[in-house]
């Protein structure tokens, strides 16, 4: 909103690389306990399924975000079919209870990976 409210104009906000830089600037204002427990909380969850069932969510879920959540680069990059990966990005859905549809999602997701 801070940086909204310093810039002329309309301010437009098309998707999380408009919003990338001013999480990374932000992130170090936050005290680092709170940015871990934050990050803890968001992809422990993922961690944990990821160490006892030898999966690849953790991992895919950097990858989809880093692919702008394109179902057919994110595929491509980790070479995998897209009806794989969307049975990966289901299954971080039902474990994390979010919804990754959703742009606030995608930057929860995005800051907590940024913040450790």
């Amino acid at each position: 909103m801070r940086v909204a409210a310093g810039s002329p104009g309309k301010v437009r906000v098309r998707g999380p690389d408009d919003l990338t830089p001013h999480i990374l600037t932000l992130l170090p204002l936050i005290p680092a306990r709170t940015r871990h427990a934050f990050a803890t909380r968001l992809l422990g969850p993922l961690r944990d399924h990821d160490s006892r069932h030898r999966t690849e969510l953790l991992p895919t879920l950097e990858a989809f975000l880093d692919c702008d959540a394109s179902w057919t680069t994110c595929a491509a990059q980790l070479r995998l079919h897209v009806n794989s990966l969307r049975q990966r990005i289901a299954r971080i859905e039902q474990i994390t209870g979010r919804d990754l549809s959703r742009l606030e999602t995608r930057l929860d997701f995005l800051a907590a990976l940024r913040a450790i």
